[in-house]
């Protein structure tokens, strides 16, 4: 009886992370790739400094494109700069928009959606006619307003994208809310008189936290999508930082025919993290669906 209580005290004490793990390498392997390489991506902005093996804008005139060799693994651009340093660190002004970003407008959402739902009556159907009316804007006219009215930056960029995604993500967290807000554990809450920001803290916030990561993982990739659109039109981070759409913009278009791994470096960086957040988000989103459980 002993031998046998053993391996069930220790499959008890597995904490709930690693078995969330172990679940995303076992039923989505892609998923657990796209993680990985995310996690990769990540690591590699926040630690820019000490990978990128020359600076980000360490000129040298001498070795303007060079193809790709041992020495410049990624070839230079037009000024002799190393690509691959200025892919590290535009990987590292990605993460930090991306998730400034994404965070912001995940927290907009959440608060607009719980309240927005939980609350219902007038008052959701006021907040929903303002969420139509924010989404009747297009992103990309917006954003181009926003930065030629107060100049192109990243706090702008961080706070107008938050903005505009926060707002239009309010409508997948407020349906989660309406569905949460019917369950019994909410009727007993509000029947012992619990007040409405304990119910909404302790019992509806923990019962859509699947949508709101999953909201928050598909965000970053929109994000980082959209910065580099911004910087390829010339409208993102101002030079000489390097960002991956400021690279496609501006040395990657105008000599790619000289040499095509200006463009070709910063193009696949932005589709490799971008496809692994997107393939890592679809996993989250199946994992966390209780209707997903079994269905194999």
């Amino acid at each position: 009886m002993a031998a046998l209580a053993q391996p069930l005290a220790r499959r008890l004490t597995v904490s709930p992370m690693l078995r969330f793990l172990g679940r995303l390498l076992r039923e989505k392997p892609l998923g657990a790739v796209g993680g990985i390489v995310f996690a990769l991506f990540l690591c590699i902005g926040l630690f820019a400094d000490l990978i990128a093996p020359y600076g980000a804008n360490q000129i040298s005139p001498i070795n303007r494109l060079k193809p790709p060799s041992s020495m410049f693994l990624f070839g230079t651009d037009n000024l002799g700069r190393d690509v691959l340093s200025r892919c590290i660190y535009g990987a590292q002004l990605s993460v930090i928009i991306g998730f400034c970003a994404a965070g912001l407008a995940t927290l907009i959402s959440v608060a607009i959606g719980i309240v927005s739902g939980y609350l219902g009556g007038k008052f959701d159907l006021i907040t929903q006619r303002f969420v139509d009316a924010w989404q009747s804007f297009p992103d990309l006219v917006v954003l181009i307003v926003v930065v030629s009215v107060v100049g192109p930056g990243m706090p702008q960029i961080i706070v107008t994208l938050g903005l505009l995604l926060g707002v239009a993500g309010s409508r997948i967290i407020r349906s989660a809310v309406i569905s949460v807000r019917e369950h019994m554990y909410v009727h007993a809450a509000q029947s012992i008189g619990a007040s409405t920001a304990r119910i909404l803290w302790r019992h509806v916030l923990p019962n859509v936290l699947a949508p709101i990561v999953v909201l928050f993982t598909t965000r970053v990739g929109a994000v980082i999508l959209i910065e580099s659109a911004l910087s390829f039109l010339g409208l993102g981070v101002p030079p000489p930082a390097p960002t991956w759409g400021g690279m496609l913009a501006g040395s990657g278009r105008a000599f790619m025919f000289h040499g095509p791994w200006l463009a070709l470096a910063p193009g696949l960086c932005l589709t490799i993290v971008v496809y692994a957040i997107n393939v890592f988000g679809d996993a989250l989103r199946d994992l966390f669906d209780p209707r997903m459980r079994g269905s194999r």
